[in-house]
């Protein structure tokens, strides 16, 4: 089944205005990730990225040739209030200084995804700051807008998008913010898993995008 929606997110609304990009004077979210593997946190003001901390699983799942949900959603709990304090501190900021929270809240592993949101509910409850939940394949599509200290920021335009992420891979034509037409996905697997399979296969290890992508060099 294919996962991308035409679903609207709040915060990302508050991000990108039409096809410009915004000022300094945005807002800042503190955004949570824990889709599948990795447990990650950013601090981003407007479109740019003043931290950004992720919590690798690939030594844990690697004897396996994939990802185990229930391994995932265990070390997920270990390091997901690690990395939002290490987000936070690389910033210098505190949750004072912040406008909003933003989480994946799917497509994913339900209890993967489970800890990053019960973990941003937690702080909107304790900081009163408004929590929006993020659809993860919109998330990746207009993460190529944002800049950090390394590059600057992209203003939105019209475009094809291709979404090559875990079991996903789509082609998405990016009229605007909310406005999307699916031109077309594979049925019953996604570019990374055959990598993984073929690697498997051969013996390469996991994952295996950047063995075989390594040797094809």
């Amino acid at each position: 089944m294919n996962s991308f929606d035409k679903r609207g997110t709040p915060s990302a609304r508050e991000l990108i205005a039409g096809s410009t990009v915004l000022e300094p004077s945005t807002p800042t979210v503190l955004a949570i990730e824990s889709s599948c593997d990795e447990t990650a946190c950013a601090v981003v003001r407007g479109l740019h990225v003043q931290s950004s901390i992720v919590a690798s699983q690939i030594d844990i799942h690697a004897r396996f040739g994939g990802v185990v949900p229930e391994l995932a959603s265990r070390h997920h709990l270990v390091a997901v209030v690690p990395v939002v304090e290490q987000a936070l501190a690389k910033t210098g900021i505190g949750f004072d200084e912040l406008d909003g929270l933003g989480v994946t809240d799917g497509p994913g592993l339900a209890g993967a995804l489970l800890v990053g949101v019960q973990m941003a509910r937690g702080l909107a409850a304790a900081t009163g700051l408004p929590l929006h939940g993020i659809h993860h394949m919109e998330g990746h599509v207009f993460s190529v807008l944002l800049g950090d200290d390394t590059r600057e920021s992209t203003p939105l335009e019209p475009h094809v998008a291709l979404l090559v992420s875990g079991g996903h891979t789509e082609l998405v034509h990016v009229e605007k913010f909310g406005a999307y037409t699916l031109l077309g996905a594979t049925r019953d697997d996604a570019a990374g898993e055959a990598y993984d399979k073929v690697a498997k296969m051969l013996g390469l290890g996991y994952p295996g995008g950047p063995v075989i992508d390594r040797l094809a060099t």
